[in-house]
């Protein structure tokens, strides 16, 4: 073991491999969307947590059952109804008739991967359970902190809001989650093979751990490790703040989300090989880490005709556009 925590024959050949079989097994059942692997990946080693917006039916719900299946370690899923109470998802305090003393009895949240699903079909004051957990990894009842496991990560599952029977994240809440990525349909060729290689056998039951616990917080520590130059720094504030400047965004991003964007562009640097972060990988994050913490003004969409996502969606493009590139990138 080194000063750090880490194994010393933790190197870059073994962060490869490590990711690689991670990223293949999940593959496995998640076919044809190498995307939403590698940002589940990302979020997973960059100890962000990830939520997962779609339609119903398009693999949701198995990328993170499939991520969970991957890693030797306590994995726990919620399903978000209306019922839900927020002592479900933190654990609440029993009196134990016996010692005549209060004990805590954990809720579903005290695991190292939490898969939430269908996160807004719950009301906004269980979604809120989750806010201490998913920033400062510890939940407090009545008075006591109790600290999650680590490596601790939230996935979780959302419907469009339009849909009925849903409810819109808090901002707060949407904070909190370091990437937001769509499925979206698969094309023909897999779902074809989806109606072959499904027919009659669960493709979660093929798989098995490929890493443990103690081999994802290495990859953690090892990505952590990735330099990153006073210029990339300036480079991703920069363009932070444009958001917050930005005529047709009312609310840009947060410190939150700056800090969050290094971090995660630090792992894919190190998934591409690198030891240092450039300009690119930031321009290739900006869209999943940034969008959903984004909203437009209220006259600019119907103004121009357009949605409030594609208001977005503009004002990142133009943002990446107009601020400038730094150099050297080491």
């Amino acid at each position: 073991m080194t000063n750090d925590g880490t194994r010393a024959a933790f190197g870059a050949d073994r962060f490869a491999a490590t990711t690689d079989a991670i990223a293949a097994s999940i593959a496995r059942v998640i076919d044809g969307k190498p995307e939403a692997v590698r940002s589940a990946l990302v979020c997973l080693l960059a100890e962000g947590h990830l939520l997962i917006e779609d339609v119903p039916g398009v693999g949701k719900t198995m990328l993170a059952r499939a991520l969970a299946a991957t890693v030797d370690a306590s994995v726990r899923r919620i399903q978000f109804t209306p019922d839900l109470l927020p002592g479900d998802v933190t654990g609440v305090s029993v009196f134990n008739q016996a010692d005549r003393e209060f004990e805590f009895k954990q809720g579903a949240i005290f695991a190292n991967i939490v898969i939430a699903d269908e996160i807004n079909r719950s009301s906004p004051k269980t979604q809120s359970a989750l806010l201490e957990a998913m920033e400062e990894r510890q939940v407090t009842v009545d008075g006591r902190t109790h600290l999650l496991p680590a490596p601790f990560l939230v996935v979780a599952t959302q419907n469009p809001l339009e849909m009925d029977g849903t409810y819109a994240l808090p901002e707060a809440q949407r904070d909190r989650f370091m990437m937001r990525i769509s499925m979206g349909y698969p094309d023909a060729a897999s779902e074809a093979r989806m109606l072959r290689d499904r027919d009659s056998v669960n493709p979660l039951s093929s798989l098995s751990p490929v890493v443990s616990a103690a081999d994802v917080q290495d990859l953690i520590a090892w990505a952590r490790r990735l330099h990153v130059s006073p210029a990339i720094e300036e480079y991703a504030v920069a363009i932070a703040r444009a958001t917050r400047d930005h005529p047709d965004l009312r609310l840009g991003a947060s410190p939150r989300a700056t800090l969050q964007l290094v971090r995660a562009a630090k792992v894919w640097a190190a998934l591409d090989g690198r030891p240092f972060v450039i300009p690119d990988d930031l321009i290739a994050l900006l869209q999943p880490v940034f969008a959903h913490r984004l909203i437009p003004a209220r006259s600019s969409g119907a103004a121009r005709g357009r949605s409030g996502a594609e208001v977005v969606d503009a004002a990142l493009a133009a943002i990446a556009a107009d601020v400038p590139v730094p150099l050297p990138v080491r």
